[in-house]
């Protein structure tokens, strides 16, 4: 039994939908928050088994979010779902703010519990429950992490378009590659202000990103051993950064792993967004028996 969203179609934004959309159910949530003024606008289309990848691209460029999630085939009995995503210029293998957004959309339809995301990069469990307060909590397991050192090449072009130093990054946390499902530069900064501070070369970048194959840069600042802040700036989905990167935030327990820092089951905060007034709050759990990182985060409908 396919999902019928005839009534569960929701306008974009505060603002009248615009009419020349395409007439596909597109759902809008906002993921890693529980007030749609903050975390990271989703949309969701729960049947998109009649469109091809151009119409895809052209609703996901319609609705603007850094990314959109569409339910190709799906097996409703098993809570199985077959999902792409697309932001605004391209496909992406897999987005964690989405698959988020998709699993609270699904769980407030079919109730909660375990549901299987196939995605470009393989299997994706999620778990949704309901908090004590009646909101969802959706928990992916992520495909097997890795994280290597960054090149010197690599990291020169990339501190050269960011408008960093050497000086900047924090000597404790190296530069590395880290994968979760898609591949993301990570790199730590010295304090807190040196991150507040972003103004990069938004073409220069997406070059560096688009050149190396990376989604998201991940800038990271320890505020502790279990409370990170994070920003992540993505020019190559034409968004100037991302409020909450569920997928950068996996490949960052990759990253935690290969460093020798996840030694016991380990619980990481992660705060995102706040310098671009959507704060957002993740929560990364990682265990040595595993590079699978589990990222937690809420969603709520934006009306």
């Amino acid at each position: 039994m396919d999902i019928d969203v005839s009534e569960t179609t929701r306008p974009n934004r505060a603002e009248p939908a615009d009419q020349t959309e395409p007439a596909t159910g597109v759902l809008r949530y906002s993921a890693f928050t529980d007030d749609p003024a903050g975390g990271n606008p989703a949309g969701v289309v729960l049947d998109a088994s009649g469109l091809d990848d151009t119409e895809m691209l052209a609703v996901a460029a319609s609705v603007g979010y850094s990314e959109t999630a569409f339910v190709i085939a799906q097996d409703v009995a098993a809570r199985r779902f077959t999902v792409r995503y697309f932001s605004p210029l391209a496909e992406v293998a897999f987005c964690g703010h989405a698959t988020v957004a998709l699993a609270v959309a699904l769980a407030e339809r079919l109730g909660p519990g375990e549901i299987v995301l196939d995605t470009p990069v393989g299997e994706v469990p999620v778990a949704t429950r309901v908090t004590g307060d009646g909101a969802v909590l959706a928990t992916l397991t992520s495909v097997p992490t890795r994280s290597r050192p960054a090149t010197t090449g690599e990291l020169d072009s990339a501190l050269a378009a960011l408008r960093w130093t050497h000086d900047d990054l924090d000597p404790a946390l190296p530069p590395h590659v880290a994968f979760g499902g898609n591949d993301h530069l990570v790199l730590a900064a010295t304090s807190r202000a040196r991150l507040a501070d972003l103004d990069y070369d938004f073409d220069g970048l997406a070059e560096v990103m688009r050149r190396h194959g990376w989604t998201t840069v991940h800038l990271v600042w320890r505020e502790s051993p279990e409370r990170f802040h994070a920003r992540d700036p993505f020019p190559v989905g034409g968004v100037v950064e991302d409020p909450a990167t569920g997928a950068a935030a996996a490949a960052f327990g990759g990253y935690l792993h290969a460093l020798g820092l996840v030694t016991g089951p380990t619980t990481i905060r992660i705060r995102q967004g706040e310098d671009m007034g959507r704060p957002s709050d993740l929560l990364l759990t990682l265990t040595p028996e595993t590079p699978r990182s589990r990222v937690a985060g809420r969603a709520v409908p934006i009306v």
